[in-house]
């Protein structure tokens, strides 16, 4: 039996590899030719640790208390030259990916589809030339084809599959999406790069509220799709706001989820006051089925810059503190920026 291992990189670069049964994470890694941090091996130093965000695992008892205190261990800190996992995991590595002699993962693909789905919108499928491995909610960086630029688009498809599924912002005079819209054709070969990113669904251990601007829906679809296949027996609630009628998508695809996935709800807005919908203005006008009593909630927000500080800027202002707050902003021609907050 071997297990999944997700490195998380300080530089936001995820490199996954197979760790066998009985394995500890630091030699699976140098296995898979990724040096990370180590000067003894033996539990001693402490210059391997690093942090588990989930899964399980044993420490074993050969390191000593320098390395690794008990308070350490009850925060999730691990020593990788000890830690021998008995699930898959996730690791966060503190240091960059290029010090560790790997960097981000290169792939290959098939455009298989182009579809734009509304003014605003365009879906893009691609056919992997492997299984892709990545946490829902990370992105990728694509190549533009005929240029050297990359644009970073996040996961809209399940974790795993070589099917691979992005929901993409329609730029007037952009690169990719001009690209996409009069010149890209099935059979097209594209250049991927990734997984990447800090912005993922940690295990649901409490009520989730999810909140999604225009194409930054498109990791929360990559994360309920992980939700339908796990299950879920939190209540998890997504609101998802964009400006115009127009610009709405997916919505059948979170009815659907809605079906299938216990204690999950969600809502639309539309900030437009020309709008027929019958939920206007912001995200934060209509957060009265949000599960935030008390603060005991995990968030997860991604959306434009401005819809981004505008949700920072409410929950300070109402003096809510939640268990732990993710979001990512993005912009037409600029990486993913990813935060975590408490």
């Amino acid at each position: 039996m071997s297990y999944n291992i997700a490195l998380n990189f300080e530089d936001g670069v995820t490199r996954f590899i197979r760790c066998n049964e009985g394995e500890t994470v630091l030699d699976a890694a140098y296995r898979n030719q990724i040096k990370l941090p180590m000067d003894c091996s033996d539990g001693v130093c402490g210059t391997c640790k690093g942090s588990c965000r989930q899964g399980s695992f044993d420490l074993g008892d050969e390191y000593i208390d320098e390395a690794l205190t008990d308070e350490e261990v009850a925060e999730g800190k691990v020593l990788t030259c000890q830690m021998v996992p008995s699930s898959d995991c996730v690791v966060d590595i503190p240091a960059a990916s290029t010090l560790c002699k790997t960097g981000q993962a290169e792939f290959g693909g098939t455009l298989a589809e182009v579809n734009l789905i509304s003014p605003t919108a365009i879906e893009l499928k691609v056919s992997a030339d492997q299984d892709i491995p990545f946490l829902p909610g990370q992105y990728v960086n694509i190549k533009v084809p005929g240029s050297e630029e990359s644009r970073a688009y996040s996961f809209s498809s399940r974790p795993g599959s070589r099917e691979l599924s992005f929901l993409i912002r329609n730029v007037p005079g952009g690169l990719m999406s001009s690209w996409l819209v009069g010149q890209a054709l099935a059979g097209d070969r594209l250049s991927l790069t990734g997984p990447m990113g800090v912005f993922y669904l940690r295990p649901v251990a409490r009520p989730v509220l999810m909140l999604a601007g225009g194409t930054g829906l498109a990791p929360f679809l990559a994360m309920l799709e992980d939700l339908r296949a796990k299950g879920c027996d939190q209540p998890v609630h997504l609101i998802y706001g964009v400006t115009n009628d127009d610009d709405l998508v997916g919505v059948e695809a979170l009815e659907r989820f809605a079906a299938e996935i216990d204690n999950f709800s969600f809502k639309t807005v539309v900030a437009s006051p020309d709008s027929a919908h019958p939920r206007k203005g912001y995200v934060t006008n209509h957060m009265e089925d949000a599960p935030i009593q008390h603060g005991e909630v995990d968030v997860y927000l991604c959306g434009p810059p401005p819809m981004v500080d505008a949700v920072l800027g409410y929950f300070r202002e109402q003096g809510i503190q939640p268990t732990s707050f993710h979001y990512e902003k993005f912009s037409p021609s600029v990486a993913a920026v990813s935060e975590q907050v408490a």
